[in-house]
């Protein structure tokens, strides 16, 4: 009798309007499968298998080709005007030296979209590469991508999540189970999708400030289309599912262990301004736990255009500020990649651990790994050549180093995450040392 009266006062609101219930619901199921198909569900399309997300940005780069460069350029002008109008340039001295480089960045997207410029800007791996392979897909994804995340994470598919996979994430991860959600959503959409959902669930209060920076530079990797990419490049397509959950399993182990080392391991425990921690206990079965959550945020959420014009501001406001840094990091890092020793240096760093390994061509892979700090791509170049088991290991290490300058470090760094660029620095050495240790015995094992 106790339990049966339990039951009806926990569920005394449903009771008292049934109309709110039913509506919570519809918005829990509708605009979450709405979210999940948009992201996670791949779709063939003109003989294309990919998420629906990648096929309307595609449909609208080759339906407006003209355009496109132009709006890339608009978005990168209002990148680069929006620190000094919100007067937040010199903030501190890295957001002085940012707002430099999008003012950089603002001039050398001019040069490309004109064609007026210096011969060696021109180069298909130098400014064409930045402009098209990352700036044009970047400018369109994060915003679109913004409204539909809106369906993915407000209306309580994440909070749902977060209780069943609590388990898991937090013995292993450190992180609440609701960051099982960036996790997926870096790995198959995007990054940059990543970030800005763990942007919005920190902003919220619901993430530590270590958490949000175990997830940022944990998870946020780049998606499976990329890994397309590094594997084409490397010639790995034959091997595709061999390499591509090799990848994944050694990324998240690395991201184990990174989480109990320097400097993750000491980072605050605090919450974005002051707020209090989240209530992640409770009592009874996990799934009803979990389904009242999520009823309970289904409940108090905004209504679905309010929670989409919120999505998209943030996910312009974040465009803005990566675009022109895309252009003038990035650039940046090819230049040193490709005209100066710098990188070779930074090989020796890597060197021991791949010959260690007795990786084929050690010094290569060295450097390759070093590389991957300015663009992921790059440790793919210079490794085409190499012998398979070294393809094989710089492949999942362009991968599973997260970190780079070109277009991950500028998102990080216009999240509301307080961490730094030495902190982001040695996380990246950190996994980079780790995945090579880690994938070069799987590479031997299973090639």
């Amino acid at each position: 009798m106790e339990k049966e009266t339990a039951v009806n006062q926990s569920h005394q609101p449903e009771l008292k309007n049934p109309n709110a219930a039913l509506k919570n619901k519809v918005k829990f199921f509708l605009f979450s499968a709405i979210g999940l198909f948009m992201f996670f569900v791949p779709v063939t399309f003109n003989e294309k298998s990919s998420i629906m997300l990648d096929h309307i940005v595609t449909a609208i780069q080759t339906s407006i080709p003209a355009a496109v460069p132009y709006y890339a350029l608009l978005v990168i002008l209002l990148g680069a005007i929006y620190p000094f109008y919100t007067k937040s340039w010199n903030k501190n001295k890295v957001n002085i030296v940012f707002s430099i480089f999008k003012v950089i960045g603002l001039f050398v997207a001019i040069m490309i979209v004109s064609g007026y410029g210096p011969d060696w800007l021109y180069d298909p791996s130098m400014g064409p590469f930045l402009f098209d392979k990352l700036v044009v897909p970047v400018g369109l994804l994060v915003p679109i991508g913004s409204v539909f995340l809106a369906l993915l994470v407000g209306y309580g598919l994440l909070e749902f999540f977060g209780v069943i996979m609590q388990p898991i994430m937090k013995p292993i991860w450190k992180t609440p189970g609701k960051s099982a959600i960036d996790a997926v959503a870096s790995f198959v959409g995007s990054y940059s999708i990543g970030l800005l959902i763990t942007n919005r669930v920190f902003k919220e209060g619901k993430y530590s400030i270590k958490e949000a920076a175990i997830i940022a530079t944990g998870f946020s990797t780049v998606s499976a289309t990329f890994m397309i990419v590094v594997a084409k490049t490397l010639g790995l397509m034959e091997i595709w599912n061999t390499y591509f959950w090799t990848t994944f399993a050694v990324t998240f182990i690395v991201t184990a262990i990174t989480v109990r080392i320097w400097p993750l391991r000491s980072m605050s425990e605090e919450y974005y301004n002051g707020q209090m921690p989240p209530k992640e206990t409770f009592s009874g079965s996990r799934l009803q736990a979990a389904w009242k959550e999520a009823m309970d945020t289904a409940a108090q959420s905004p209504g679905l255009w309010k929670n989409i014009r919120d999505n998209l501001k943030d996910g312009f406001v974040m465009t803005m500020s990566i675009l022109p840094s895309i252009m003038s990091v990035g650039l940046l890092g090819l230049v040193l990649a490709e005209f100066t020793p710098v990188f070779d240096w930074l090989g020796y760093i890597f060197y021991p651990f791949t010959a260690l390994v007795q990786l084929p061509e050690p010094l290569l892979a060295a450097k390759a790994s070093a590389v991957g700090i300015a663009e992921m791509f790059l440790p793919a170049l210079l490794a085409a050549e190499a012998a398979l088991a070294t393809k094989f290991v710089i492949g999942v290490v362009s991968v599973s180093a997260i970190i780079f300058f070109s277009a991950l470090v500028p998102c990080i760094l216009s999240t509301e995450i307080p961490i730094t660029i030495p902190q982001l620095l040695v996380i990246w050495a950190e996994r980079t040392i780790l995945t090579i240790l880690i994938a070069a015995p799987l590479a031997y094992i299973l090639l």
